[in-house]
């Protein structure tokens, strides 16, 4: 269950149902939009639950409250330090709007997710009057736009989809002054690993490129990352099983997307199988307010004791 928040504004609008209903973010700049809030819901609901049953199951069960996964850090963290090394199965689930299947509410799995790597780039030059010494100056700023441009004209990989985004450049002091630092957020995707390592090596070799241009130095510090992953058709399909068997929720079977979305989830799925164990990570859907990620997001909270019933039931069905 991912928790974190992301850095939007969230709208004031009356319109905006946690702002009519008083329950907005109260942190400025700071946001639940995309859902992580009913993630924590439900994974508190999925605690009770299984705490009244936890006669009737026989075996060990975890419930992770992953922070960062927006930076695609956290999980990598949770697999390092061993929580998943004795597991036999990895369940996961995020929350989204109707689309692609229509109006079913689950799909049992999910894969394909991009894998991505997130970088923070500085450039450091020197300073200088702009009119009185430009060419005393080493100039950051155009490091950094010359590196911007030339990253989006990375050749593409014949192989599978691939992404290139700087987010952000933040530099300068002055409207007269040469800027000496610079620096941008950015992140590399690619449909298999391979795929986003090919891209980040022509990032590396952009960066280093434009640095030397305009005489100045850069670094680069790795901020997150994620793999790619597919879930095991076994446990999908012991999770459909579940859902048609107990409940009138209507699941779809899992058709492999195009989309260009990253989970770090699949540090902890890659954990589980690489020592024989399964994983999943389910879908749920549900009416949305706005895209995910924006200012007015919100979900229809229907979908949070769906959510947890899914969740319970197949632990019950696995540890019965």
């Amino acid at each position: 269950f991912d928790i974190d928040a992301l850095g939007v504004i969230e709208s004031q609008d009356d319109s905006h149902f946690p702002a009519h209903e008083g329950f907005a973010s109260v942190n400025y700049g700071m946001m639940h939009a995309c859902g992580h809030d009913g993630h924590a819901t439900i994974g508190l609901g999925v605690a009770r639950v299984l705490s009244e049953i936890k006669d009737s199951l026989h075996g060990t069960v975890k419930l992770i409250f992953q922070p960062a996964e927006e930076g695609v850090r956290g999980a990598k963290s949770i697999v390092a330090h061993g929580h998943l090394d004795d597991a036999d199965y990895v369940i996961g689930n995020h929350i989204g709007g109707f689309g692609t299947y229509g109006d079913a509410y689950f799909i049992p799995g999910s894969g394909g997710n991009m894998a991505t790597t997130k970088l923070d780039v500085w450039f450091h030059g020197a300073s200088a009057h702009a009119s009185g010494s430009p060419h005393l100056g080493h100039n950051a700023i155009q490091a950094a736009a010359a590196c911007t441009m030339n990253l989006y004209a990375i050749p593409r990989h014949g192989a599978g989809a691939s992404r290139v985004n700087v987010g952000t450049i933040q530099a300068g002091t002055g409207r007269n002054v040469i800027a000496d630092v610079a620096k941008m957020e950015m992140e590399v995707r690619g449909k298999t690993t391979e795929i986003k390592d090919y891209m980040e090596e022509h990032t590396r070799k952009v960066i280093k490129a434009c640095a030397e241009m305009y005489d100045c130095t850069y670094e680069i510090k790795v901020m997150g990352g994620a793999q790619t992953a597919e879930s095991d058709p076994e446990l999908m399909a012991r999770v459909k099983r579940v859902i048609e068997e107990h409940m009138e929720y209507k699941v779809a079977d899992y058709i492999p997307q195009p989309g260009g979305g990253s989970e770090d989830v699949t540090y902890m799925m890659h954990r589980v199988q690489e020592h024989g164990g399964q994983a999943t990570f389910f879908r749920s859907f549900c009416k949305t307010d706005g895209p995910a990620h924006s200012r007015v997001f919100n979900f229809d909270e229907v979908v949070m004791p769906r959510v947890v019933r899914v969740f319970a039931s197949v632990v019950y069905d696995i540890m019965k």
